[in-house]
């Protein structure tokens, strides 16, 4: 197999020259187990470790190697084991805010091309839940398509509502209704997906991401759980993210099923999902408008006259408040990681004199 073969295009070709260490060789992060990586190249996978300068002159755990990241390693013991010593740019990055009150965020994958945002056809359907996803995957620099899964549980009627529905929420990206049973809309599916590029599945427990990987591999290599029949929700069966080279060529990463989906909005994807409302902001007579109170404001004068769904309006309030209040926190933890930082490298200099 190629390097190229494994997304390493003409973009981290460029990057390769801007690396601290220029002679050492590019491998993908195709898993990451606490401390220890399970890295890929164009003829094997291995494993390889961090390299202690690398770990010594990171900011945050941002900027450790996750799933996708390409990273550039020296072998050893026969070119059976590696060690990390730089990290490529990112071309698009996956992230979330970490689950409960911490204001850590959490990276899910990096350089995807694709995120297969999966909701199942039954009880876990929600426009609410599937605008977050798009606006993680817009924020990631990642093209956002929307896969209905277990449509054979739903009949025809039930499925143009739940796709009409996402019309209607003002969503606009590919919906691709499919069914890892009866096997439909998987041709569709498979050929969505091209040699050399990198997909990503996201979804709640028990929408049958990893079915879906299976049938897409062709064998069961990863483990099922059923869903609970009393309300509806799957167990976590994926425990981490795994980067899967598919037989087409094209590559795939699992991930966790996320309960909690916090809303960073780092990056335009809330003002890309909501184009709509974003437009109608730009047109506000005053440049600091809340859209809340304010004489002059697009978008209460569209939300008053029809033009704008409730629904849709207050969607979007929701989700700038959110990531207002997750980026102003993280800021405060990054500087207090920061000032922890110099002063632990400060204390070790004064050590070794």
């Amino acid at each position: 197999m190629d390097i190229r073969e494994l997304g390493f295009d003409e973009w981290f070709q460029k990057e390769q020259k801007n690396l601290k260490k220029s002679d050492g060789s590019p491998a993908r992060i195709s898993a990451v187990d606490r401390d220890s990586y399970l890295i890929r190249n164009d003829t094997r996978e291995i494993r390889a470790e961090l390299a202690g300068n690398f770990l010594y002159n990171i900011d945050s755990d941002m900027d450790m190697p996750c799933v996708g990241d390409w990273v550039n390693v020296q072998y050893f013991d026969n070119g059976t084991f590696a060690v990390i010593y730089d990290l490529y740019p990112r071309k698009s990055f996956l992230q979330r805010k970490a689950a409960g009150k911490s204001k850590d965020r959490q990276a899910i994958a990096a350089n995807i091309d694709t995120a297969f945002i999966v909701q199942s056809c039954d009880a876990n359907f929600n426009i609410h839940r599937l605008e977050r996803y798009i606006v993680m995957a817009l924020d990631g620099r990642v093209n956002p398509v929307l896969l209905l899964s277990k449509k054979d549980l739903v009949t025809p009627d039930e499925l143009s509502r739940m796709i009409e529905s996402v019309q209607n929420a003002g969503i606009r990206c590919t919906i691709l209704p499919i069914s890892s049973r009866t096997e439909e809309g998987m041709a569709d599916l498979k050929a969505l997906m091209e040699t050399g590029k990198t997909y990503c599945l996201l979804g709640s427990s028990g929408v049958g991401k990893t079915t879906l990987l299976n049938r897409l591999i062709g064998q069961n290599i990863f483990e099922t759980q059923e869903v609970r029949e009393f309300d509806g929700k799957g167990r976590h069966t994926t425990t981490r993210r795994q980067l899967t080279v598919l037989d087409g060529g094209a590559m795939l990463v699992d991930t966790p099923g996320m309960r909690e989906l916090g809303t960073l909005g780092m990056g335009d994807g809330i003002h890309e999902s909501f184009a709509d409302a974003a437009e109608l902001a730009n047109d506000c007579r005053f440049a600091d408008c809340t859209h809340t109170t304010e004489d002059g404001c697009a978008l209460l004068a569209a939300l008053s006259d029809g033009r704008l769904p409730r629904e849709r309006y207050e969607s979007y309030m929701k989700l700038l408040s959110e990531a207002d209040f997750h980026e102003l926190s993280y800021a405060e933890k990054r500087k207090k990681d920061k000032d922890f930082g110099r002063f632990i490298k400060t204390a070790k200099k004064q050590v070794r004199k």
